[in-house]
């Protein structure tokens, strides 16, 4: 499959998850001529204002919530579903869902899982949707995922050991913080292995975030 046949095969999921969406919200998807990147664009800027402005999300959507900003190719658009997932069902089952897609996905939906990735660090506010909790108060359960924090970065670098491909290499180690502390202990040895692969790596991006890590050990 050649890049162009790949990145319209993605576009075609994508438009397909947005859709989805809608037909959950009770958004109207008209029939058009416009290309598909351009009409999952457009319905997607349709949803965005009603999944925020809603107190409740049905379970239903979780799934097509989470395909769809995985598959959004745009890191500045895929939050427009992230954001309202996190208010509605909790930063940590976002997250948790988004450890599984690295674990067990394509190498299109592990890169759309780290886009999603950083997009989940949003910041909740009471007055920002009326899903953050009743009376403007928040269960801190829904959004306490230290434990899967630490699971995405285990997964990022076993992703890191096995791929060969280099654009895959790049994603998940260069969004990798080179801060040891940002490791807990039962993942230094991982960590170690890590950072000496980079090391040696013939891409001179992931040999420079080897030496920010070795200056951080320093």
């Amino acid at each position: 499959m050649t890049k162009g046949e790949q990145s319209g095969r993605e576009t075609r999921s994508f438009l397909m998850c947005v859709r989805e969406v809608a037909r959950l919200l009770g958004v109207e998807d008209a029939d058009s001529m416009e290309p598909h990147d351009r009409h999952a664009r457009r319905l997607a800027g349709a949803v965005r204002k009603p999944l925020l402005e809603r107190a409740h999300l049905p379970e239903e959507l979780f799934a097509p919530l989470m395909a769809a900003a995985v598959y959004d190719p745009d890191p500045s658009f895929c939050r427009w579903f992230v954001e309202p997932a996190v208010y509605a069902f909790g930063r940590r089952r976002v997250r948790t869902a988004l450890v599984g897609c690295m674990e067990t996905g394509t190498d299109a939906e592990r890169a759309g899982a780290v886009r999603a990735w950083y997009c989940a660090y949003v910041p909740l506010y009471a007055d920002r949707s009326p899903a953050y909790g009743p009376d403007g108060v928040r269960d801190s359960a829904l959004d306490e995922s230290e434990d899967i924090e630490d699971a995405w970065l285990e997964t990022s670098m076993r992703v890191f050991a096995e791929t060969t491909d280099l654009r895959m290499s790049q994603r998940v180690l260069l969004n990798l913080p080179t801060s040891r502390a940002a490791y807990p202990p039962h993942l230094r040895t991982l960590l170690e292995g890590t950072c000496a692969s980079a090391r040696v790596h013939p891409d001179e991006h992931i040999r420079r975030w080897a030496a920010a890590a070795d200056r951080d050990a320093a």
